[in-house]
């Protein structure tokens, strides 16, 4: 019952951003809460980890090396591409490009075993990304936009620390000291980051409604783009890279999904409210783009 709630994702998240669209008043006082809602998610992430889990590093460090950089080369490139070729408002480039600074988003993994990826490498990619995150997402928006806009990479570094390191971290310490204890309630975790990242992105509708309701379709385009050219130059270039077919889906997967709530948190606090409205539609459109791509790889597969 609770594997079908969270299988359910996009349903939810387009539901709630309805209702907040609907009833905005209802969801705006939330918004100071989005920073600590996010670690939460990153703490369920970490719990799902222990330190053997990154022992793919030393088996597979090609494909370690090649996702990670791809990730942090084409999704920051692709967004400022077609952010300045869609001549989008600064506040809309800012998010577009924090959103592509970003790290793998935690639903890739979920999606790479749907797609009959390598689910220990996706798991890998997305920590790893994430751990280096409070470095490579600070300097790569500054190199991007920091000539047009004001970029606090100071603030960027620690705030990443707060809410996505630390919270991973700990989330790992638990999980390998009190491993057999919390045993009956791993299963809880997604469907607290699913309820989560849903009230999250209700939240950001809920403050963007006006922005939404007249910028909707372009800015969608951009987001639908963005994710939709990092599965395939991920996948293609992972290929042409000389990686197996497997290790180039989960690659493709892990490069076209961000992790969409640490740039809605960020856009927030160091930007505006509508520059994280790219990251709140980012996070519903590639659950949706990922569950078509991993049909589509799951039915080559048993076509072959």
């Amino acid at each position: 019952m609770l594997q079908k709630f969270t299988s359910l994702f996009p349903f939810w998240a387009i539901f709630f951003s309805a209702l907040a669209l609907l009833y905005p008043n209802f969801f705006v006082p939330y918004k100071d809460t989005i920073p600590f809602l996010l670690g939460l998610v990153m703490f369920g992430m970490g719990m799902t980890l222990v330190p053997k889990d990154f022992l793919i590093v030393l088996r597979k460090p090609e494909a370690v090396f090649i996702g990670t950089v791809l990730q942090y080369l084409l999704m920051p490139l692709i967004g400022y591409t077609i952010a300045r070729l869609f001549s989008l408002q600064p506040d809309f480039i800012a998010g577009v490009v924090l959103l592509g600074c970003c790290p793998g988003g935690t639903a890739s993994n979920v999606i790479s075993y749907l797609a009959k990826g390598d689910v220990a490498l996706s798991i890998v990619l997305t920590s790893v990304s994430t751990l280096i995150s409070f470095i490579m997402t600070p300097l790569l928006t500054w190199l991007y936009i920091g000539q047009s806009i004001d970029v606090d990479v100071h603030g960027m570094v620690i705030s990443i620390l707060q809410i996505a390191i630390f919270p991973v971290a700990t989330g790992i310490i638990i999980n390998t000291v009190l491993s057999s204890r919390i045993e009956k309630i791993r299963h809880l975790f997604p469907l607290i980051s699913v309820l989560t990242i849903v009230f999250i992105i209700a939240i950001i509708m809920a403050l963007n409604r006006e922005m939404v309701l007249s910028a909707g379709i372009l800015l969608m385009s951009v987001v639908v783009l963005h994710n939709l050219l990092g599965l395939a130059s991920g996948y293609g270039l992972a290929k042409l890279l000389g990686l197996s077919e497997i290790e180039a889906r989960t690659i493709g997967i892990e490069v076209g999904m961000q992790n969409s709530g640490l740039s809605v948190a960020l856009s927030i606090k160091y930007f505006t409210a509508t520059a994280a409205l790219p990251g709140a539609l980012f996070s519903i459109w590639h659950n949706i783009s990922g569950s078509f791509a991993a049909s589509y790889w799951t039915k080559k597969n048993i076509l072959k």
